[in-house]
Order: structure tokens, then sequence, then C-alpha cells
């Protein structure tokens, strides 16, 4: 696999059909990488028999001043999402990883790169692109604040199929010709089910010249991140053979071979397969569902199983089955979700002469999203020699079927995960990240020490728990398993907090410890208690409606903030998106009224706008409630009225408005001011670190600010005056007339 810097089709070959195809996929908006949600998934399926693929990938920058040099990071994976590790953070415990295949495309002085990858031999199905931008900074922005830079990435798909592509039949010898070295001759056969081996020879090895010839040849198709191809190299007229065991069952196997020779010569050659078959054994009938009933209705552990069959208590019964097979039955849950229930109960009886076979389907196209679980666990007492150990391997695509010879978990084209039991170690867990489409195999086999003969009548058996799950263990309690979508296609990702990180939400290097978690959540909420001043200032100057607002306000962010929490101190009284609508509405109209209020307008008009901006913000706040302008549209249309208002009195007294330096220095200066400072701490300094901090400062002086800016109660109106009635019915009457900010 390489890069190459040419947008050329590679030509058809004389002799020979190909058919080039084309497949592509929208352009995606880039994002920083914080957890496995802000990849950009692309997901392509390659059809049977390529002998090219290319991928076309473009990324591109806006132009605006705030772009700046990127370095975009693109991973490929065959059969499954690629599995990444940006951050370096650990994975779950008996996860298994292997590092993705990735190459990473620059953006500096131009605007859009244009990379190509190719691919030759691939394997046929499902593939997929993941690409992404460097760390996440961690930095709130608020948004309309600053129009970040875009970032776009787009992958398109190429192929080279060819459509007469011979087919070796088993057993039979077939004479091909190689025209050149640059034209490579592609054959393909097609492995049966229950292949134990195949034998692949080549013979009868001559050039044009009649000279001896040098040849390669590739067995297998290239899979990313590792590629399991077997490549031969034949010279002269020696015949040339290899034995692959453990094929991929019931898939064709592409075989290319490609001179090695001069340019001009042409290459005759013969071929021949030859498979070695494997006679499955089974423990029991399919056409009996009875234990299938019992299954459902639940067995745990200790629940007895039905028998396994005289034929396996039968040693040379056993010995005439290379396997045997235990009926696996596979119930879907939900999306990405699926249970494996054995047809026969929990436990299976593994021998020494021949592996237990158990087949997890995962064909289905929809299951390589989420992590396949398989738990393993020994039953003690049920293992007559001490000394013996369970060897287990799961493997995709084929079972491995000389566990207890080589006690190697390896397949002809995948390396497979070994688990192993004893009686020191009687539980194994696997945990398989993504898991690529195709049929899954769990072998089982016992091995004794001292060899073979001491295991021919031991028995061991064995409790296997085996699943599909969106996100192991739920992410935890630090974490939210969440379901993302490109296209039709369905993958899971778990979004971590408290910070805690990691695929499960598992590695607390940089986690919170309990007590700050505490502190966040004291501090968060109790910071709006600093509404108490404003809401007693305004009581005090018979503002009631200003002071329901800000108890409003008070409340509800108190009680979302203490939702909010991403630790284990959480109180939720009501659904969270409810309380978080109703902090930002009470946030919003608690600054209108704030503005209207020093505006002093008529009373009747000051009411009227309060009512319909309180309705008009509600509407915005639901079109978009995190966008700047909700907060800065209210808060710019109060500023031009209370402006208004101060310019109409200022004119009409023939001085400055408010006329008293007292109330602008002592209580007008130090609410803008504080004003000011929280919108700063807002907007510029609030990041995912500090944030619990930072935006308590931001409560405490919004809340201050207010207390500061309300004006002072009317000048001829005491608190909570009433109406002085006479016993005459004559009444006294009272000044309402309004006065600006007059200080008492």
């Amino acid at each position: 696999m390489r890069a190459v810097p040419t947008t050329r089709a590679a030509p058809p070959l004389p002799g020979s059909l190909f058919v080039s195809e084309y497949f592509s996929q929208s352009a995606q908006r880039l994002s920083f990488y914080s957890w496995y949600g802000n990849a950009k998934v692309f997901h392509f399926h390659v059809p049977e028999d390529t002998v090219l693929l290319r991928w076309l990938l473009q990324a591109s920058r806006g132009k605006e001043p705030e772009c700046t040099s990127m370095e975009v990071t693109v991973h490929f994976r065959y059969g499954a999402p690629p599995v990444i590790n940006p951050l370096g953070t650990h994975f779950p415990a008996n996860a298994t990883v292997r590092p993705s295949y990735n190459i990473s495309i620059t953006l500096s002085s131009a605007v859009q790169n244009t990379t190509f990858v190719n691919i030759t031999t691939p394997a046929a199905g499902d593939w997929f692109i993941a690409a992404h931008l460097p760390e996440a900074a961690g930095r709130i922005e608020v948004k309309g604040f600053s129009t970040p830079c875009t970032y776009m990435f787009q992958a398109d798909m190429f192929v080279l199929r060819l459509t007469d592509m011979p087919v070796l039949e088993p057993g039979v010898a077939m004479p091909q010709t190689i025209v050149s070295p640059a034209k490579p001759l592609h054959v393909k056969v097609f492995v049966p089910k229950y292949t134990a081996r195949m034998w692949f020879e080549l013979r009868s090895c001559m050039t044009s010249e009649r000279k001896a010839c040098t040849v390669r040849v590739v067995l297998g198709s290239i899979t990313l991140p590792q590629s399991f191809q077997r490549i031969i190299t034949c010279t002269g007229n020696v015949n040339c053979s290899v034995s692959l065991d453990s094929l991929p069952w019931e898939k064709w196997l592409q075989i290319m071979v490609e001179s090695l020779g001069i340019a001009n010569a042409s290459v005759s050659l013969e071929m021949l397969a030859s498979f070695t078959d494997c006679r499955p054994g089974s423990t029991s009938s399919f056409l009996n569902f009875s234990s299938l009933n019992q299954s459902q209705a639940g067995s745990g552990p200790g629940s007895p199983t039905p028998s396994t069959g005289m034929a396996l208590r039968n040693t040379s019964d056993q010995r005439s089955f290379c396997l045997q097979n235990q009926p696996v039955v596979r119930e879907d849950l939900d999306v990405v979700s699926v249970r494996y229930r054995l047809l026969n109960g929990p436990s299976v009886a593994v021998y020494s002469i021949s592996p237990t076979l158990l087949l997890l389907n995962l064909n289905s196209g929809m299951d390589s999203g989420g992590s396949l679980v398989v738990n393993l666990l020994l039953n003690k007492t049920s293992l007559s020699q001490a000394n013996a150990t369970v060897v287990a391997c799961v493997s995709a695509a084929s079972p491995v079927l000389s566990l207890n010879t080589t006690q190697n978990c390896s397949t002809a084209f995948f390396q497979g995960y070994p688990l192993s039991l004893s009686t020191s170690s009687a539980e194994a867990m696997l945990i398989v990240l993504y898991p690529q489409t195709d049929d899954w195999f769990l072998s089982l086999q016992l091995i004794c020490p001292k060899g073979q003969s001491e295991c021919n009548t031991a028995e061991a058996k064995v409790t296997v728990i085996a699943y599909l799950t969106p996100c192991f263990n739920d992410c935890g309690p630090y974490g939210q398993c969440s379901l993302l979508r490109r296209h039709g296609y369905l993958y899971a990702g778990c979004s971590c907090k408290a910070g805690w990180s990691g695929w499960s939400c598992t590695d607390d290097t940089k986690a919170q410890s309990v007590g700050a978690q505490n502190l966040a959540t004291l501090l968060l909420t109790l910071s709006n208690l600093m509404f108490l001043p404003a809401i007693a200032v305004a009581v005090y100057r018979y503002y009631l409606v200003e002071a329901s607002v800000y108890t409003y306000t008070m409340f509800f962010s108190t009680f979302y903030h203490a939702c909010d929490q991403p630790g284990i101190a959480v109180m939720c009284i009501m659904d969270y998106d409810t309380l978080q609508y109703c902090d930002f509405l009470g946030s919003v109209v608690s600054i209108w009224v704030t503005i209207l209020c020093m505006s002093r307008v008529k009373k009747i008009l000051k009411y009227v706008l309060f009512v319909l901006g309180s309705l008009l913000i509600a509407m915005s706040l639901q079109l978009d409630r995190r966008g700047v302008w909700n907060m800065m549209g209210p808060c710019l249309f109060a500023l031009i009225i209370m402006i208004s208002a101060w310019v109409y009195h200022g004119v009409k007294r023939r001085h400055c408005y408010p006329s008293s330096w007292k109330r602008w220095v002592f209580y007008l200066l130090p609410g803008i001011t504080l004003a000011f400072i929280a919108i700063s701490v807002y907007a510029f300094m609030e990041t995912n670190e500090n944030y619990y901090y930072t935006h308590s400062i931001w409560h405490v002086l919004v809340a201050g600010s207010v207390a500061f800016l309300l004006p002072p109660r009317d000048k001829h109106k005491k608190p909570w005056a009433w109406s002085q009635k006479l016993t005459c019915r004559y009444q006294i009457c009272q000044n309402d007339r309004e006065e600006l900010y007059a200080v008492t």
C-alpha cells in the first residue's frame, strides 16, 4: 500500500475484461478530537474480484483569517470502523487493541490537499475510513462570539474489477500464461466449509525462451490494519508448493502470480489446489428445541445442563471427528446488541482429541459498530486432570483446529485472540472492540502438560457467555454511551466526563477525585445564592416582578447545575433538558427586566415589554439555545430603550441624566464593571478544566451587578406603603410622579 501523486487510472490488461467503478460520499466537516464521536467515518463496500483499490482523499480549509496550518489524520480499516487512540489513553482491561493504519494530510499554505492511496488485491467487503483533527484545546466557545475555521474532508473510492477472473477447481491442474511482468495473473479458488487445509502447487514453470522462470505467488487479499498474505517465490523448474491451515470458509481466495523475469518474456505454468476436509461432530440435533426453551427461561452457571450425548463420551467416536460443533442461537436484542445462547445450556464439554467449536455470527453488516465480549468460566470440579489447561482461541472467518499441537491462535489470514483456563485461573475475558463483519469462531481444547495421551479420557466443563454490546459496561459511571450514525450505518462510542478518558471511560489518569466533584457541585450551585442580595434589594425597592424573575433564575440555575455535574455528585429534580431550558430562559429574562427597570419608563409600558420580551426570548431559545444572539439581542434592544429614555429625560430636564454623581460612582459604574467582567469570563476564559470555578465567578458577578444596577425606589413612595383611606370616604392622594434615580 502506498500513496502516489498521480490521478491516472490503471490501464486495463490485454486479454482480460476489467471494469472500473467509482463510489463517492458527501464531504464532512472535521472536528478537533476529544472522543470517537469527533471522528468522521466513511463506509464503503468493495466488490468481489477487485484487483486495485484507489482512495481519493481531499482535505480543505476555509479562507478565513482564523484558519491556520492543520494536520488531518486519516485511519483505514477493513471490516469495521478503525480503533483509534489519538489521545494516548488506556483501553479497558482484557480489550484487544491493534493499531490502525493511518496517514497524515497537512494543510499549510494550500487551501486544499489531494492525496491518493492505492491497495492492490484488496479484500472484498466493508472498508472504513475515519478522519479527524488534532486534540481539542478544551476551550468552551460561545456560539456566535467567534467564527471557527472550517475544515472539510471527502473520500472517494475507485475500484478496478476483473469480470472474468479464472476459477481454479480443486484437484484439477490449470495451465496459465503470464504475458509480461507488468501484467500479473489473477485466479481464484472457492474454499468449502469445514476445510482443514489447502495444498497449493505451482509446477511446469517455463519462459517463452525455454528457460527457468522466476515468479512470485501471492495468496490472499490485503486487509488493514494488518495483512496476512502468504507470499512465496518460485525459481527454476522445481515444483513450488505451500500448505495453508485454517482458511476462511465459504469464501473466494484470490491468488496472484507475477513474473520476476525479463520484460518481454512470457511465462507458462500450471497451478493445482487440493483441500483436506474436516469431519465435524455435533453434540446434539438442531431439531430438538427443548433445550432452547429452557435457556430462554433462564439458566445460570449452576443450572443442570442437558446431556452432551454418547458420541462425546466415547473416545473412539471422538477420534473420527476433527471438531465438535456446539449449536449456538443468535438473539438480537436491540441495535448493535446481540446475545448468544448455547442450545445445550451455558456449559460446554471440552476434550483433548478434537476442539469444541462455537460459531458467533457477526455477519449481518450492522454488528461491527459495538464490542464483542467473550467470558469463559471453568468448572474446577469437572476437570479430572488437575494440571490440564483449557486453551481457547477467538478468530474471525475461520476457526483454529490445531490447538492441541501448535497451541498457536492464528489462522491462514488472521491472528486470533488466545485465552487459557486452569485451576489456578478459572476465568478469562476477551473484549473485541469493533469486531470485523464476519463469522467469528470460539475454539476450545484441553491440553495436558505431559502429553495428549494423558488427556484422552479427560473432560472439562466451561461456561461460555458471549454477547455483542454497543459500549462495554455501558461506559461505566463516568461515561455516556452514544449511538452514532453515518448514513445507514450505526456504531457506538463513549463520551467521558469528570476527567475520565479512554475507550470505555476507564482511564483515571486525569480523573477528578470525589472531593473535587463535590467541590465543583457546591461552587456551581451555592454561587447562585448571590442572587439573594439582588432579590432583597428588589423587594425593598418594591420591584416585585423583578424579584420574582431573579428567584426563578436562582432556583433553576441551582438545580440545573446540580443535575449537570459529570461525576457522582448529581441531583436531578426533573428532566435535564427542562432544567437547562429554564436556566437559560431565566438568565436572559433577568438581564432583560433589569435593563428595562433601569430605563424607568412608564409602568404600563414596562410591564408590556416584560411580557412581550419574555415570550420572544422563550421562542428564540427554543430555536437555538446556545446562540449568542439569544442573549445579546435582548440586551442590545433593552439598552437602546434605556439610552433613549435617559436621553429623553436629560433633554427634558436640561441636564445629565442620572444627575447624581453619587449614583454613577457608587452604583452604576461598579455594576457596569461587574457586568463587563462577567461577560469576559463567560465568553473568553471558560474551559473544560476550569469551568466549575469560572462559571461560579460568572454567577457571582452577574448577581452582584444586578444588585448595583437596580434603580432606587420612588422618592415619594415608601416601601410597602398602602393608600390611606379616611372614614369620611375622602382619600389622601399620593404623588405617583416618576422620579428617576433620585438619591435618598
